[in-house]
């Protein structure tokens, strides 16, 4: 029995710690400014999603008296209601309809909008580039260096059993 007792003691404290730490970390995180309210996500939540077209709970939560007279006239039968209740009755359950949901929007138009800006800046950047931070090519890039090179080459005969020279024929003066 004493280890019952004992037992008890021990958890009473235990959550008294538990309270006052809670409460002054509260304390010392706010830095003297209000807590914010954590949400409870254990809650059901409502959403409007096409992949799950019935939520868990109900689009509106507190009804005024006209919705309330309206849920109440819903029991009975659904032949007495009008079309405009009936579509009220809806409203109260579901913010959208399915048709809702599943309606386009122009969000591409924004989208396709804002990667040809970027393509644009970044075109214009490396333009800058090309002009102002990169040097000129060097003069081994242009052509006439180029055909001057190969020649050279040629008349060192560079690689003449399977390289560049062996495709060259010495006694014509063309590629093979």
């Amino acid at each position: 029995m004493l280890r019952l007792t004992a037992g008890r003691v021990s958890t009473l404290l235990s959550k008294r710690v538990v309270a006052a730490l809670s409460t002054s970390s509260a304390r010392m995180a706010s830095h003297g400014h209000e807590v914010s309210q954590q949400a409870d996500m254990s809650l059901p939540l409502y959403w409007d999603r096409r992949d799950t077209p019935l939520p868990d709970r109900p689009y509106q939560d507190s009804l005024g008296a006209a919705e309330q007279s309206l849920k109440q006239k819903e029991k009975g039968p659904w032949n007495n209601l009008s079309k405009e209740e009936k579509i009220a009755l809806y409203r109260i359950m579901f913010k959208e309809t399915y048709a809702e949901m599943k309606k386009p929007t122009n969000e591409w138009k924004t989208v396709i909008g804002g990667i040809l800006f970027f393509i644009g800046v970044t075109g214009l950047v490396v333009l800058w580039q090309r002009m102002y931070v990169y040097p000129p090519h060097p003069r081994t890039f242009d052509k006439e260096w180029e055909a001057k090179q190969v020649k050279r080459m040629l008349d060192m005969r560079v690689s003449p059993v399977q390289g560049f020279s062996s495709k060259w024929d010495y006694e014509k003066g063309q590629w093979k």
